[in-house]
């Protein structure tokens, strides 16, 4: 059976990468990411690009409520993105899977600069591409970066791992009334202000005409659902 997505763009939150607690980097919990990324590259034989954010390390408007210059805290912020880049790079390369993480900006003793023909290329040639350090840009979160990177190499969906699965209209951990959507369009998020991702990223979907499919990370074989089209989660769409 075919896959419905040839290549993809999988947003995954720093947090999947720490422990319970959300805040650093837990080994066991980067492999667990990794063996679920090489079980669905191979199984489906999708051309993967991953975008992870930083939150389990740094985020740059929390730092700005303690004090920090925004621009100084987001440039932080995008660091803390490439420090769990090279991590996941790590585990997936230690189980086989060849990769590649570029960088919105230069750091080229650890990642590649961001190109996009080049990025294209690698993931034709079955490497997972992790992009890394945002946009480049203070202001824009890595949602924006996720939706960025999947208009501009071609990605046919952007798949948003959470813990959660799907969207809800109340955080469905304090509220236990929540109801889950099983579909919405880019206009319903933004005019129900659903945390989803932020304006920003959803404009960019809507505009280039990527659906977006939220869904549980902690469900073994998700993502590979996601990619073969089965139902799951809240697929958000025009």
């Amino acid at each position: 059976m075919k896959p419905k997505y040839r290549r993809v763009l999988l947003k995954l939150g720093g947090e999947s990468l720490s422990d319970e607690s959300g805040r650093g980097i837990d080994i066991k919990s980067v492999g667990a990411v990794a063996d679920e990324i090489i079980r669905t590259v191979k199984e489906c034989r999708s051309q993967m690009g991953v975008v992870i954010g930083g939150g389990n390390i740094f985020r740059g408007i929390v730092g700005e409520k303690g004090g920090i210059e925004r621009s100084a805290g987001d440039y932080m912020g995008m660091l803390a993105t490439l420090i769990n880049s090279l991590a996941l790079q790590d585990a997936l390369e230690k189980r086989g899977m060849f990769t590649r993480v570029m960088t919105a900006f230069d750091v080229q003793k650890v990642a590649e600069p961001y190109i996009r023909r080049r990025a294209i290329r690698h993931m034709e040639k079955g490497r997972v591409v992790i992009f890394a350090c945002g946009t480049g840009n203070p202001y824009f979160s890595t949602d924006t970066a996720a939706t960025l990177r999947a208009a501009e190499t071609g990605a046919q969906v952007v798949l948003k791992a959470t813990k959660v699965d799907g969207v809800y209209s109340d955080d469905p951990m304090k509220n236990k009334k929540a109801v889950r959507y099983e579909r919405l369009t880019y206009m319903e998020v933004l005019e129900k202000r659903l945390k989803v991702m932020d304006s920003t990223a959803i404009s960019m979907c809507m505009d280039n005409e990527i659906p977006i499919i939220v869904f549980n990370l902690k469900r073994g074989g998700n993502i590979r659902r996601a990619i073969m089209g089965e139902k799951i989660g809240t697929v958000v769409s025009k």
